[in-house]
C-alpha cells in the first residue's frame, strides 16, 4: 500500500484501504476451480445455464447457480433474461470478465511453461 507519506500524497480519491479491501474480498469470491472453469468457458461465448453446467462438468445445479450469482454481484458475469414464455435467460462476461479471463489464461499459459519444474518439485519435497 505504500508508507504513510506516499499514502498522504496520493488524492482523496485514491482510497487504498478500501481498494485492497475490495481485492481480497474479489479474490475470495472467485479464487476456486469452479469460477475458474465458468469464466473461461463464458470467455468462448455466451451460454444458457444448462449449457453452461454440460461444458463445466461435474457441477451441481446449486454450486453452478452461487457461482454464477456471485461472479454477477463483482460485475464479472452479466445475466440477459429474454422476455419468453418459458424465459430465456443467457449468462456471458462483462468487459471485467473478459479481462479477468485474460489473467487466468496467463495463469494457465505459466503452469504449462514451469508443469516439468513444478511437478519435479513436488517429488522431492517430502510429504
Amino acid at each position: 500500500m505504500g508508507n504513510r507519506q506516499e499514502v498522504g500524497a496520493l488524492p482523496p480519491e485514491a482510497d487504498l484501504a478500501r481498494a485492497d479491501s475490495l481485492a481480497r474480498e474479489i479474490f475470495s469470491d472467485i479464487a476456486n476451480k469452479w469460477s475458474f472453469l465458468i469464466i473461461e468457458f463464458l470467455g468462448l461465448r455466451t451460454m444458457r445455464f444448462n449449457e453452461l453446467r454440460r461444458e463445466v462438468g461435474g457441477i451441481s445445479h446449486k454450486v453452478l447457480a452461487q457461482n454464477l450469482r456471485t461472479l454477477e454481484r463483482n460485475g464479472l458475469v452479466e445475466r440477459t433474461v429474454h422476455p419468453t414464455v418459458p424465459p430465456s435467460v443467457d449468462y456471458s462476461l462483462t468487459e471485467a470478465g473478459q479481462a479477468l479471463r485474460t489473467v487466468v489464461d496467463g495463469m494457465c499459459d505459466w503452469t504449462q511453461t514451469y508443469l516439468g519444474h513444478i511437478e519435479d518439485s513436488r517429488t522431492r519435497f517430502p510429504n
